[in-house]
C-alpha cells in the first residue's frame, strides 16, 4: 500500500492557483483584521472632543476591544485545533464584523465599550487562525514570506482607516468609518467556499477524500488511486493542548514568545490609538497626525517583506533581535523632534520593527511548533500579547494625563522593544519543530545506512 506523506506533498509543492487563491483571501481577512483595530485610534482625537472624555477614558475604551482580543485568541484559537480553523475564522469574521459596524449606531459610551469587546473577540481568533492555515498549506522554501505578504494585509486596513478617515469623516461622519467594517459579512459565504480545511483536521476526522482533493490542488501533478495511506500526520491525544506547547524541552523558548508578543503588542497598540493624540501634541495638526498613522503602516509593510524574505534565508531569529531593538533607538528618537523628513522616516522604521516584527514574530511561531497544536500556539502567545496591548493604550493615557515631557512618553513605548529583543534570544531554535523533524529524519537515514553496512 502506497504511503502519503501530507506534510512532505505541501512542504515541497510549488506555489500556483491553490496557493494565490489561500494567500488572497486570507490577505483580505487580515486587511480588515487591521482596519477594524486601527479605526478606534482613527476617531479618538474626535471621539475626545465630542463626548467630553478624558484621555485615561479614550485609552480604556481601546483597551476594552484588546481585551476581547485576549479572550478571542485564547478561546477561538484552542478551538480551532479541535473543530477546525476555517469554521473558527468564520465565527470570527462574524465577531468583529458585525459589532465593529454596531459601533457606528451608538452615542452610548457604554454600548460602545461592549461593542468592541466583542468585536475584539473576532479579532483576536483571526490572526492565529489564518496564519496557522496559510502554515498548513505553504510550500516550505517561502513559509515567512507568504505568512508576512498577508501579515501586510494589516497594514494595509491600518492605513485605510486613516485615510479614510481623511477624506471622509469631515463630511459623513466618524459613524461612517466603522460602518465599512461590514463588507466582511458580505463576502463570508464565497470566502468560505473558497478556503480550504487544515490537513490536520481534516485527516483526524478521516475526511481523506476532502484532504486528498486539496493535496491535488496544492501539487497538481500528483495522483491518488484511493488506497493510499496516510503517514506523519502528528495528533495531539491531552485534553488539555497548551501543555503540548512545553514538551520537548520548548517550555523556556514558549514563555519567551509570549513575553516578546508582550512587549511588542504594548507598543503596537499603544501606537495605533496614540500616536495622532501624541503628535497633535508635538504641534503638528490632525490631518498631519493621521498621516504619521499612515506612515506606521506604510513602514510596516516594507519591513515585512523585505525582513521576511531574510528570515527564509538567514533564519527568524536573527533578523527579529536586532529589528525589536531597531525600533526601540527609532521611538526613543522621534521624542526629541527633528525636520519633518526626519520625524516621517523614524515613523517608518518604528513601523516596521513593531507592527513589521509582530508580523514576522506571528510567522515564527506558526512555525516553531508542530501542526496539530498551531493554532493553540499562535492563540496562547496572542491573548498573552494581548495584554500587553491592553497596557499600550492606558499606558499612553495616563502617560498624557501627567503631561510629561513629549520625549518621556516615547521612550516609555521603546522600553517594551529592548525586552522583546532580549527575550527572542532565548529562544532556541534547536528545538523549533522543523529542525528537530530535520535531525529525525537524519537519524533515520543514518540508522539505515548502518544496518545496509553491517548487512554488506
Amino acid at each position: 500500500m502506497k504511503k502519503i506523506n501530507v506534510a512532505q506533498v505541501i512542504a515541497d509543492s510549488k506555489f500556483n492557483r491553490f496557493h494565490f487563491s489561500l494567500l488572497a483571501w486570507c490577505f483580505l481577512i487580515i486587511l480588515f483584521d487591521g482596519y477594524d483595530l486601527v479605526v478606534y485610534g482613527t476617531v479618538v482625537p474626535v471621539l475626545i472632543e465630542e463626548w467630553g472624555l478624558t484621555t485615561v477614558q479614550a485609552g480604556a475604551i481601546g483597551s476594552y476591544g484588546l481585551f476581547g482580543m485576549m479572550f478571542g485568541a485564547i478561546i477561538l484559537g484552542i478551538l480551532a485545533d479541535r473543530i477546525g480553523r476555517k469554521k473558527v475564522t468564520a465565527i470570527s469574521i462574524v465577531l468583529f464584523s458585525l459589532f465593529t459596524v454596531l459601533c457606528g449606531f451608538t452615542t452610548n459610551v457604554l454600548l460602545f465599550s461592549i461593542f468592541r469587546f466583542f468585536a475584539g473577540l473576532g479579532l483576536g481568533g483571526i490572526m492565529p487562525n489564518v496564519i496557522a492555515l496559510l502554515t498548513d498549506y505553504s510550500p516550505k522554501k517561502m513559509r515567512s514570506m507568504v505568512v508576512s505578504i498577508v501579515l501586510c494585509g494589516y497594514s494595509v486596513g491600518g492605513m485605510l482607516a486613516p485615510i479614510l478617515g481623511i477624506l471622509i469623516m469631515p463630511s459623513l461622519g466618524w459613524e461612517s468609518i466603522f460602518w465599512v467594517a461590514g463588507i466582511p459579512l458580505l463576502l463570508l459565504p464565497l470566502m468560505y467556499k473558497k478556503l480550504p480545511e487544515s490537513a490536520v483536521y481534516l485527516a483526524r476526522r478521516g475526511k481523506t477524500e476532502e484532504l486528498f482533493k486539496n493535496l491535488r490542488k496544492v501539487d497538481p501533478n500528483i495522483t491518488f488511486d484511493g488506497t493510499e495511506e496516510l503517514e506523519h500526520i502528528p495528533v495531539d491525544n491531552s485534553k488539555v493542548p497548551v501543555v503540548g506547547l512545553f514538551n520537548n524541552k520548548r517550555g523556556l523558548s514558549t514563555v519567551m514568545f509570549w513575553t516578546a508578543f508582550f512587549s511588542c503588542l504594548l507598543m503596537v497598540y499603544g501606537l495605533n490609538t496614540w500616536l495622532p493624540k501624541l503628535m497633535i501634541e508635538a504641534g503638528y495638526g490632525l490631518n498631519s497626525s493621521l498621516g504619521f498613522l499612515i506612515t506606521l503602516q506604510g513602514g510596516a509593510m516594507v519591513g515585512t517583506i523585505i525582513i521576511a524574505r531574510l528570515c527564509d534565508k538567514y533564519g527568524s531569529k536573527k533578523m527579529l533581535v536586532p529589528m525589536y531593538a531597531s525600533g526601540a533607538i527609532a521611538l526613543t528618537l522621534l521624542g526629541f523632534g527633528g525636520n519633518t523628513f526626519y520625524i516621517y522616516v523614524l515613523v517608518a522604521v518604528a513601523g516596521a520593527a513593531t507592527i513589521g516584527a509582530q508580523n514576522i514574530v506571528q510567522a515564527y511561531v506558526s512555525q516553531y511548533y508542530p501542526p496539530n497544536i498551531r493554532s493553540t500556539a499562535l492563540g496562547m502567545a496572542s491573548g498573552i500579547g494581548r495584554m500587553g496591548g491592553m497596557m499600550g493604550p492606558l499606558l499612553g493615557g495616563f502617560l498624557l494625563s501627567i503631561a510629561l515631557p513629549i520625549e518621556m512618553n516615547f521612550i516609555a513605548f521603546a522600553i517594551p522593544g529592548l525586552i522583546a529583543a532580549i527575550a527572542l534570544t532565548f529562544v532556541s531554535d534547536k528545538r523549533s519543530y522543523v529542525n528537530m523533524q530535520n535531525v529525525s529524519s537524519e537519524n533515520v537515514t543514518a540508522t539505515k545506512a548502518t544496518l545496509s553496512e553491517a548487512a554488506d
